[in-house]
């Protein structure tokens, strides 16, 4: 199955702060907020949600094809051959011959709230990638189209729409910059609609659609929970309620939501059901989340065998042993 995941590729500055975001927060000031942060830690690490994605489903045994603009510094210092050796191609991203790949700050607080700042750079450039020329070459089965520059999404959704190559939406991070006419022009018609929980509401707030006019416009929304798991509803109405991985020590949240959809859509191509890959997702998750960085964790088949069996059952971990293959 040739799953194309179109997205940001991003150098990560990772920042720890030892405090609450929300005791820095006066509910009713919000609108005169001006606040600084003195923070302990930094870590600089490879990010962008469709490298974390491409990387996931590699460790899962897929060879995705990343579509993103960067720079010259992806190839020069080292990415670009990081992401092959993981199993990542890359032979169809666009490189900027003036711009530097984007560059994501991520401050993340003791209960894992985060505020993130995004510099394009490169990613400005995506909106000149053609999906039709890829699919024509190599034909896309599911094409995921992720954060990155507004336009590139919407050209993207548009070419998938009109090809009719079946795509997953994940706009996540562009929601707060997207108004509810683009949201509802990128999610409307989508195979997959990904979201966290309160992605989830936000959409229905900009666009205006209750759940269900987005259950007429969408045919699987998957809505992640954090630390309460996954809920997964069909076209016909029916609800998967995934718990999450249980006995965590969480060290980092930055990448958990790319790992479970990249965990998600490994378990759809290898032909699994829906509650099965929300399973996976939930414990690739897991690995993302006892890590710092996005990219940072290895894939041990019989570790994650065994920690899929304790939380789901062994005809579960018999199921995804003989559809995966990992590490």
């Amino acid at each position: 199955m040739h799953l194309a995941i179109a997205g940001s590729v991003a150098t990560d500055h990772l920042q720890i702060f030892p405090g609450l975001f929300s005791d820095s927060l006066v509910a009713d000031q919000l609108d005169k907020l001006s606040v600084s942060f003195l923070v302990n830690d930094l870590e600089v690490r490879r990010g962008g949600c469709a490298a974390n994605i491409t990387f996931g489903l590699a460790a899962l045994g897929h060879r995705p094809t990343l579509v993103a603009s960067v720079g010259q510094d992806f190839v020069n210092q080292g990415y670009q051959a990081w992401l092959e050796s993981a199993g990542v191609d890359c032979s169809e991203l666009r490189v900027s011959e003036t711009a530097h790949t984007a560059l994501c700050t991520i401050t993340t607080d003791e209960a894992q709230a985060q505020i993130v700042t995004f510099f394009p750079g490169a990613m400005a450039e995506a909106r000149e990638i053609d999906i039709a020329e890829l699919h024509a070459r190599r034909p896309i089965d599911l094409l995921l189209i992720g954060p990155d520059d507004p336009e590139a999404m919407l050209r993207h959704t548009n070419t998938a729409r009109q090809l009719g190559i079946p795509f997953a939406a994940d706009p996540s991070q562009q929601l707060a910059f997207a108004d509810g006419e683009l949201i509802s022009q990128l999610i409307d018609g989508a195979t997959y609609l990904f979201s966290n929980d309160y992605e989830a509401a936000l959409i229905a707030r900009k666009t205006g659609w209750s759940d269900t006019d987005i259950a007429e416009r969408v045919g699987i929304r998957v809505v992640t929970h954090g630390k309460d798991g996954a809920v997964v509803h069909d076209a016909a109405g029916l609800t998967w309620e995934v718990p999450a991985i249980s006995g965590l020590t969480a060290v980092d949240p930055t990448g958990v939501g790319d790992s479970f959809r990249a965990g998600f859509l490994a378990g759809v191509a290898a032909g699994l059901t829906l509650e099965r890959s929300a399973q996976v997702g939930c414990t690739i998750a897991a690995s993302v989340v006892e890590t710092t960085g996005t990219q940072e964790y290895v894939l041990g088949a019989e570790e994650f065998a065994a920690r899929f069996e304790a939380n789901y059952g062994l005809d579960a971990r018999t199921e995804i042993v003989a559809a995966l293959s990992i590490g």
